[in-house]
């Protein structure tokens, strides 16, 4: 059993910052991919940016250049830099996270999500 809780979001300004987490606990051996997506209202989730356990990241077009992904290994958790936000960002962000458990079996979790608002 793992679980993945995220923490970070809010209501705020366009322009300013926010930093997301998401953090694994359980039966973990190791995480492969983790990833945050996010929802915006009546839209479909949509992939913000991977991180490959080799940490190569990539990122959606929309926001590259203002989102930074990264991880820690030794705490299970990944991050989500978000910079010079915009109003267009606003949407529920989700993590994402492929592990291993100590079965040696591999599942995909994603995390409760967590809402970041932007707004004047």
């Amino acid at each position: 059993q793992v679980q993945l809780v995220e923490s970070g979001g809010g209501l705020v300004q366009p322009g300013v910052s926010l930093r997301l987490s998401c953090a694994a606990s359980g039966n973990i051996l190791s995480i492969n991919q983790m990833a945050w997506y996010r929802q915006a209202p009546g839209k479909q989730r949509e992939l913000v940016a991977p991180i490959t356990s080799g940490t190569r990241t990539t990122s959606a077009d929309s926001v590259k250049g203002r989102f930074t992904i990264s991880r820690d290994n030794a705490k299970n958790t990944v991050y989500l830099q978000m910079n010079s936000l915009k109003p267009e960002d606003t949407a529920v962000y989700y993590c994402n996270m492929i592990v291993i458990l100590t079965t040696g079996l591999e599942y995909t979790y994603w995390g409760q999500g967590t809402q970041v608002t932007v707004s004047s």
